[in-house]
């Protein structure tokens, strides 16, 4: 019986992919076999990546886009249809947060990281899940967090924007099941990343610690097996 957790012959597109849980997640899935475009701003990231990606013996694309901008990311739709001629894995991982007391918080603050999070989530999944809906199969992947579920101290557009992922994930979920298309998020609980190491140094980040089971912080590199399996075959029934 074919190994259902193989990606080989798969394209994926990781909208985020350049830092953080989403650099870990587009090597899992080159790990795992597929085709690997890692998406992010910085075209040095950019590049760095696609090098570890084709490292492991699998193509790639450099091409630099935003959340923000539509436009750049048809571009890059665009070339992986030219080159590829298919997305059957689709994994949206960028994310922004500020800390700051909601009484204070500035306009432009919150835009921004709503903007980020939630609406650049479904810009991507409007662009490349357009193609899967198309082509009558796919995988999409969104990120959440514990904060989709659980209100955090001084974080409140972080919350309110990753409680809108869960939300537009299930939604999608209905949508697109007609057309074999699933849509679901991993929603990680205290994992050590970039963006939040000081917060965990923290007095914060040690009560987190009492609550977490494992009595430790979780390594990013062990959410990759949740989204290999999330874009593979093995889980061809599971959406929302």
């Amino acid at each position: 019986m074919a190994n259902p957790f193989d990606l080989s012959g798969r394209v994926a597109v990781v909208v985020g992919g350049t830092s953080g849980i989403g650099r870990a997640l587009a090597l899992g899935f080159a790990d795992a076999g597929a085709d690997v475009v890692s998406v992010g701003r910085r075209e040095a990231l950019v590049d760095e990546v696609a090098t570890e990606i084709e490292s492991r013996g699998r193509r790639t694309i450099r091409m630099p886009a935003d959340t923000n901008d539509s436009a750049s990311l048809e571009r890059v739709k665009d070339a992986v249809l030219r080159e590829f001629g298919r997305v059957d894995i689709l994994l949206c991982a960028a994310g922004i947060t500020k800390r700051v007391p909601t009484l204070e918080m500035a306009d432009e603050d919150w835009q921004r990281i709503m903007d980020t999070n939630i609406t650049g989530t479904l810009r991507s999944c409007q662009v490349f899940g357009r193609e899967m809906v198309a082509q009558r199969s796919g995988r999409v992947i969104t990120i959440a967090s514990l904060s989709s579920f659980v209100g955090l101290f001084e974080v409140a557009a972080y919350v309110a924007s990753k409680s809108a992922v869960a939300g537009l994930t299930k939604a999608l979920a209905v949508e697109w099941a007609p057309h074999n298309v699933t849509v679901n998020a991993i929603a990680p609980g205290v994992f050590r990343t970039d963006m939040n190491a000081a917060l965990l140094e923290s007095p914060r980040g040690q009560e987190f610690l009492t609550r977490t089971p494992m009595k430790r912080f979780g390594t990013i590199q062990e959410l990759v097996g949740a989204a290999v399996y999330l874009a593979s075959d093995a889980a061809s029934f599971v959406t929302g």
